[in-house]
Order: structure tokens, then C-alpha cells, then sequence
């Protein structure tokens, strides 16, 4: 069966099907994955938390993040496999980001996702024009998290929420073919999907956007410690790994995953 494609995904969401998005970052998780109906493999950055021990995803390195592309993209068949542009890739310019995002498409990505919202649209304009699609990440950046001040929800009061409407919109207008949103309140995520025409996918951003991810390692109680809101542990009572990524394909499908008690 051939992968499946951007405006594949786009159409679905415009005729109002919910897409699937889930980390992987070997080739066995990306096989089960696949094999439960994830639409997306996401080799995110968070696997310098959860697979290397850090404390935050500043230390993933481009040449990590391409082994870890290479073991998802030949262990899947059907999902498109999305890659991270890790910390330091991409922001020193639109020529350094194209090279390193060219090293991922080169082993195996369909897609790259850059963090941030005004300031990378030069950059997302630049790889789309030249054939690499690019997923926006706005919200909750989690590469600009001493910035921030920490993990903290984003959107909250008129002026930020305005911020990350026009962002969106001019990530949009760059040629971003998908924008994630992390960690905002709800009623700003589904603004923000109504503002677009690309699909938007959520974590922790509420149920009235084009789609969900999370961390595989989160929705599986793998990680260790104390969760964010947006997580829920899909393995409880299931028989198998498989089964509770095909519950969590399910729940988002059917629209019973996020809940209120998910969202911010």
C-alpha cells in the first residue's frame, strides 16, 4: 500500500475526518503503529526525553534525528513519516534549515516540522519553494522553553491569542501544508483551525482541530513521572501494545479523545 500523501491528508480533513499523528522512533514501534492506522509518524525531538534520558529536547541532534528517521521510515509502509527539525537546524538560516531538512527527506521523511510562529516564515517559504513540505509548530514550543519560562500553556489573554491566529494565517501564506498546536487553550485552537485551510493538529490544544498527536511513550505509561493534562494512558486495560494504539486511533476518530478533562 503506498504512504500516504499531504493532500491526501488535507482532503480528509476538509471533508471533516480526524487524522491521527503518533511519535515513533524505531522501526518495531513504527510497524504496530502503521499496522493500527496512525495517518502520521512523527519523529519528534521529545526523543531526547523519553528515549535518551535528557531533560529537555535542546540536546537531539540533526544526526540523531536522521538515524531515527531511517528506523521509522523502514518500519513503516503506509503513514507519512514527519520528521523534527531539531534545536540549532534550523534557525540560523533558511539555507542551513534546507540543508538539514533535505538530510531527513534524504532518509526517509515526507515531511519536516519547524518550531516556531512569525519568525520562521522566511525559512518555511524557502524549503517549500523548494520541495521539502513543511509542517508549522506554534503554541508551546518546547525548543524555546527557557524562553518561555517553562512548559507553559500559551494563547492565554486577547493579544497572545491574536498572535498565534496571525502567526498560523502567515505560516499558512508561507506554504505550510499542516500546523501543529501545542499546549493553548481550546477555544484559541479552534480559531486558529478556522482561520486555515491546511489541516491543524492538536496536543493539548482541545478537540475542535483537524487532528491529535501525542508522545507514543506518554500514551503507552512508559515515561516515567508526572504527566501533562493532554495525556492519557491508552494501555490500561488493553491486551497489547497494538491494541492501545488502535484504542487511541479509535478515540480520536470517533471524537471521544481529547475530552474536556484533556484540554486547557
Amino acid at each position: 500500500m503506498p504512504r500516504v500523501t499531504i493532500p491526501q491528508l488535507q482532503e480528509r480533513a476538509r471533508k471533516g475526518e480526524k487524522l491521527v499523528m503518533l511519535t515513533a522512533y524505531d522501526a518495531s514501534f513504527a510497524m504496530l503503529s502503521d499496522e493500527a492506522g496512525v495517518d502520521i509518524l512523527l519523529i519528534g525531538d521529545s526523543l531526547g526525553m523519553v528515549v535518551q534520558g535528557f531533560d529537555s529536547t535542546l540536546p537531539v541532534t540533526i544526526d540523531q534525528t536522521e538515524y531515527h528517521v531511517q528506523c521509522v521510515a523502514r518500519g513503516s509502509s503506509r503513514a507519512l513519516v514527519l520528521a523534527d527539525l531539531p534545536w540549532g537546524s534550523f534557525q540560523e538560516s533558511p539555507e542551513v534549515a534546507y540543508r538539514n531538512a533535505a538530510r531527513l527527506m534524504r532518509a526517509g521523511a515526507g515531511m519536516v516540522k519547524i518550531e516556531g510562529g512569525a519568525p520562521m516564515v522566511e525559512t518555511t517559504r524557502f524549503l517549500v519553494d523548494r520541495g521539502i513540505p513543511v509542517c508549522a509548530h506554534i503554541g508551546l514550543t518546547p525548543q524555546s522553553v527557557h524562553t518561555l519560562g517553562g512548559y507553559r500553556v500559551q494563547g492565554r489573554g486577547d493579544d497572545a491569542a491574536d498572535r498565534l491566529v496571525d502567526d498560523a494565517k502567515a505560516l499558512e501564506a508561507a506554504g505550510a501544508g499542516i500546523v501543529l498546536m501545542e499546549a493553548m487553550p481550546a477555544a484559541v485552537a479552534r480559531r486558529v483551525t478556522e482561520a486555515l485551510s491546511v489541516p491543524t493538529i492538536g496536543i493539548g490544544a482541545g478537540p475542535d482541530v483537524s487532528g491529535q498527536v501525542l508522545v507514543n511513550y506518554d500514551m503507552l505509561d512508559i515515561y516515567p513521572g508526572r504527566k501533562a493534562r493532554f495525556v492519557k494512558n491508552f494501555m490500561a486495560g488493553a491486551p497489547s501494545v497494538k491494541s492501545a494504539i488502535e484504542a487511541y486511533v479509535k478515540a480520536v476518530k470517533d471524537k471521544t479523545f481529547p475530552g474536556p478533562e484533556h484540554s486547557f
